[in-house]
């Protein structure tokens, strides 16, 4: 169990780090073509990138600090301190999406010129890095059960959606430039306050995910099912009085109350709780398992 964790704190730390790598990488690349290119829709895409590294980062802490074994302090464990971090990404983006919406609204109110047809590359080169890694860490999060990597995830998905916006407001600018259509040079601030919306909604949208997470949330019957199953095969269970996994970060805390006989020697029903207990904490999420034992009342 203890191999397991460490290697799926190994490898969501490596997922981590490689996105801030990949992020400082396409922010320096897009802002320097944005600039020589003139586009403000790149920019912001730059911009945006850049907030991922911090995004990046904040994972990345909240990881390390997730894998910290239970303490006086923490008898829980530490696993919502990913749940923390997610919440952080979702600020992050949050500000971001201010921020370019404000340069974006007033770039309307100046004199723009198409930017340079090069633009369209740096737009074309981060939607595929982009994506691929969207793809790698979102499966690698699903893998992992790991909201601070999904929510990390879904920052270069956010990415993704931002460059294709460029990618119509640049298009769109330079197509204006050529043939004479001024109207049309003013696609590129227009598609970036299109982004700053699309970053806002998504911003909002994890946020919300991630403080649902972090407020004790249990599975639902259907989801907890096979915990309750696992239960009910234990020989001297009369009934499960109450199953409630508390989802805490990446595992599960449960709280466990079941009925027994109450004619059980002190000793007997101890025996029962530590099958109970062997049982659940048999599946790999399971972290701990905390049970009461009540007298079973046949009315």
């Amino acid at each position: 169990m203890l191999v397991e964790k460490e290697v799926r704190f190994k490898r969501a730390e490596n997922a981590a780090i490689l996105g801030m790598g990949a992020n400082i990488a396409l922010a320096i690349f897009k802002w320097v073509i944005g600039v020589h290119s003139g586009s403000k829709a790149l920019i912001a895409d730059a911009i945006h990138s850049a907030s991922d590294v911090a995004g990046s980062l904040a994972v990345y802490i909240g990881l390390i600090a997730a894998k910290r074994p239970p303490d006086e302090d923490h008898p829980y464990g530490h696993g919502k301190a990913e749940l923390i971090a997610a919440i952080i990404v979702a600020v992050f983006l949050f500000f971001v999406g201010i921020e370019i919406f404000i340069s974006s609204f007033q770039s309307l109110f100046q004199p723009v010129e198409a930017p340079k047809v090069y633009a369209i590359i740096a737009v074309i080169v981060s939607i595929l890095v982009k994506e691929g890694m969207f793809r790698y860490k979102f499966k690698l999060g699903k893998e992992l059960n790991s909201d601070a990597l999904i929510v990390n995830a879904y920052e270069h998905r956010s990415d993704v959606y931002s460059s294709l916006a460029a990618l119509i407001g640049i298009g769109s600018a330079i197509i204006g430039g050529k043939l004479g259509l001024n109207w049309l040079e003013y696609a590129d601030p227009v598609i970036g306050l299109v982004v700053a919306f699309m970053i806002l909604h998504m911003a909002f949208q994890l946020g919300k995910e991630a403080i649902h997470n972090t407020m004790d949330h249990v599975l639902s019957p259907e989801a907890s099912s096979y915990l309750f199953s696992a239960v009910d095969k234990v020989e001297g269970i009369k009934r499960i009085e109450e199953l409630h996994a508390r989802e805490h970060g990446h595992y599960l805390i449960i709280d466990l109350k079941i009925a027994v006989d109450p004619s059980l020697t002190v000793e007997d029903g101890h025996l029962i709780v530590k099958n109970a207990k062997e049982k659940l904490m048999a599946f790999h999420q399971v972290q701990n398992v905390f049970i009461q034992m009540i007298p079973y009342d046949h009315t």
